[in-house]
């Protein structure tokens, strides 16, 4: 247990920081999954409009530090080469 004045507060400000990081990172899983549910219902229609949206979003989280920079450009990548095979 955290015995310092300074330690203490380290504590709360972590604690903060992970429920921020844990609902953007949860928001981020929404917006892919919404990616995987319209691939799966095969509408490319609606898979290229959310994988903008789920684009936008990775990046979002990779500029707040959830994600590591290459971790998301692969996610991205592998998304949208999904899309783009349905159309073939």
């Amino acid at each position: 247990m955290a015995n310092t004045n300074s330690a203490k507060k380290m504590v709360r400000k972590i604690a903060r920081r992970t429920a921020v990081n844990k609902a953007r990172r949860s928001r981020v899983r929404t917006f892919v999954k919404k990616v995987e549910m319209a691939i799966t219902a095969g509408d490319q229609a609606a898979a290229k409009t959310a994988l903008v949206e789920a684009e936008s979003e990775l990046m979002r989280a990779v500029g707040k530090g959830i994600y590591h920079k290459n971790t998301g450009s692969r996610k991205v990548s592998r998304l949208s080469a999904r899309v783009k095979s349905m159309s073939a």
